[in-house]
């Protein structure tokens, strides 16, 4: 199912839309990679037409590099100008923790499920105010505590700020529950980490 790209979003205003700064975020954050227009696409939910269209300004920038392999098109970061550090730096305190932690816990056993919520989550649905402090995140499983712990310190490292991880039963999860915490975090916007379970 395809989604409407918002305008000015709030985790970067400075952006024309979130879906150019989880693009930005993704690729960014990954130099080493290439990814094609249709892979682009459907990480995002959006048309392969939408992400060609963002791309090509980012080309046309000096943001990003493009090459052609028979019918696709490959885009990876352009990591040979001035912009890429600084660029990247602001795009991962801001968008970068939604690619950072989904691709960690991918490779974590015993994660079922993931959100994060709190001040990124409400940020990242459009919700204004200032920029979140830290990053709250749900863990729906049963994945070793000390290796949970690790993840966190690790991706706290990489996005410069504080990640703070609950980790919750799959059970209690699932009940109708009157739990203050769980009801708060219910209550307020949340944002699933898409998880890869070949990863694990």
């Amino acid at each position: 199912m395809l989604r409407p790209m918002k305008a000015s979003p709030s985790l970067l205003p400075l952006l024309r839309s979130r879906m150019q700064g989880e693009l930005l975020a993704l690729v960014l954050l990954h130099p080493e990679r290439e990814y094609s227009i249709t892979e682009l696409g459907e990480a995002f939910g959006v048309s392969a037409t939408t992400v060609l269209r963002e791309v090509e300004r980012l080309v046309a920038g000096g943001i990003l590099e493009d090459r052609r392999v028979g019918r696709s098109r490959l885009v990876k970061a352009r990591t040979d100008t001035p912009l890429y550090r600084p660029l990247t730096e602001l795009i991962s305190v801001t968008f970068g923790p939604l690619p950072l932690l989904a691709e960690a816990l991918s490779g974590l056993a015993g994660v079922q499920e993931a959100y994060i919520y709190g001040s990124w989550a409400a940020r990242y649905s459009g919700e204004p105010g200032p920029p979140p402090g830290d990053v709250d995140v749900l863990v729906v499983g049963s994945p070793d505590a000390d290796e949970l712990f690790d993840l966190a310190e690790r991706v706290s490292r990489r996005l410069e700020r504080e990640v703070n991880v609950h980790r919750i039963p799959p059970a209690a999860w699932a009940a109708d529950t009157t739990d203050p915490f769980l009801t708060s975090v219910r209550a307020r916007p949340l944002t699933p980490l898409p998880l890869d379970q070949e990863a694990r």
